[in-house]
């Protein structure tokens, strides 16, 4: 499930060509969102897992996904979607395992980013 590469270089490439000029201020602000905003979502799935609250369940993922997908975070976006999925075609009782997996898809992803900031 987990890729070798836990940060696609092209993705943050874009990024830094976005806006080329700013000796990398652009990069790091977006980091900066995904790594204050990311923990919220992981939060959000723990607590709507707890309650049974499938689409808030869902829309946590979906934005996990995204925002992981925009930084070249392969793996942690692949899993973030297999739970976004899941959860909207069979509710939340087999995701616990997929939680567990995206977290350690994070916590991979947040080391590398942060070496970039």
């Amino acid at each position: 499930m987990s890729s070798p590469v836990v940060i696609d270089p092209d993705a943050i490439a874009n990024l830094r060509e976005l806006n080329p000029d700013d000796g990398g201020e652009f990069l790091r602000e977006i980091l900066g969102i995904f790594l204050e905003d990311t923990p919220k979502r992981l939060a959000e799935l723990d607590a709507s897992l707890a309650a049974g609250d499938a689409p808030k369940f869902s829309r946590a993922a979906h934005s996990i996904k995204g925002s992981s997908g925009n930084l070249g975070a392969l793996a942690l976006r692949e899993v973030a979607g297999q739970l976004e999925q899941r959860s909207q075609q069979a509710g939340l009782g087999d995701v616990a395992g997929l939680v567990a997996s995206l977290k350690v898809e994070y916590v991979r992803a947040e080391s590398e980013l942060k070496k970039l900031l």
